[in-house]
């Protein structure tokens, strides 16, 4: 059984016209964001549910349904399963990957990361969001295998985020795999998600921009390798605002 877990609803819409066969899992999740701790995973989904509500004007019972079952998906999975991750470079992504590689570590599925392929330096950390049906399947077929010893770090990388341990993040970020390109530069970002995006922010109020409209665009060039959406971006716009110290 083949099956693809795509970063988004967007990119699968593209995907459906490639024509590539196998199931599909669509990850919904923005785990960079908000609450992730939990001892349990059911714990885990009621706190991302909470989060969810509170903050994104978003259903409990929505998110139980289109997200939280749907990347319960992958734990049905076996040694009989090839599962490939369409995951981005940047970090909204990568914490992503992190947990779901995480579901995956203990079925025996065989895992394959899919990454965006023929990227200009400049927008590395745009993903799969520009590409067309025949952009996705010349990266399908530059696929690389995820090792045991890459989903052991990838579970390792998710507890340090969970924790938000800078130290063991920064460690962590030392290691090379053709399945985790960039990921010094997001380990980098994660230890520092606590300050640094917020200051970013601030820096930009100070030299006279305060709109969401100003802030984004301006965010998104200097500070890419976060991956934060329009949502992020304005909470922490709205925090910085209520809080210009």
């Amino acid at each position: 059984m083949m099956i693809h877990v795509l970063p988004g609803d967007a990119v699968a819409e593209v995907f459906a016209s490639a024509g590539l066969g196998g199931e599909v899992v669509v990850c919904r999740e923005c785990l960079v964001d908000g609450d992730v701790s939990g001892e349990t995973l059911e714990d885990l989904w009621d706190r991302r549910a909470n989060f969810i509500e509170l903050h994104c004007d978003g259903d409990p019972i929505e998110y139980r349904e289109k997200v939280a079952y749907e990347l319960e998906r992958l734990l049905e999975t076996g040694p009989d399963s090839e599962i490939f991750l369409w995951f981005e470079y940047e970090l909204f992504c990568q914490v992503n990957m992190w947990f779901c590689l995480t579901l995956l570590q203990h079925t025996g599925a065989k895992v394959y990361r899919v990454m965006p392929a023929g990227l200009e330096p400049d927008k590395i950390w745009d993903g799969f969001g520009i590409m067309a049906p025949d952009d996705l399947l010349r990266c399908f077929d530059e696929h690389v295998e995820i090792t045991n010893a890459d989903i052991e770090t990838a579970v390792q990388l998710w507890e340090a985020f969970r924790q938000r341990d800078s130290e063991r993040l920064l460690r962590l970020g030392e290691y090379r795999s053709p399945a985790f390109p960039f990921l010094k530069e997001v380990c980098k970002a994660a230890a520092e998600i606590e300050t640094r995006p917020l200051q970013i922010i601030k820096e930009f109020i100070a030299n006279g921009q305060s709109s969401i409209e100003d802030v984004f665009p301006a965010f998104r060039k200097r500070a890419g390798v976060y991956g934060f959406g329009d949502l992020q971006v304005e909470r922490l716009l709205h925090l910085a605002l209520s809080d210009p110290a």
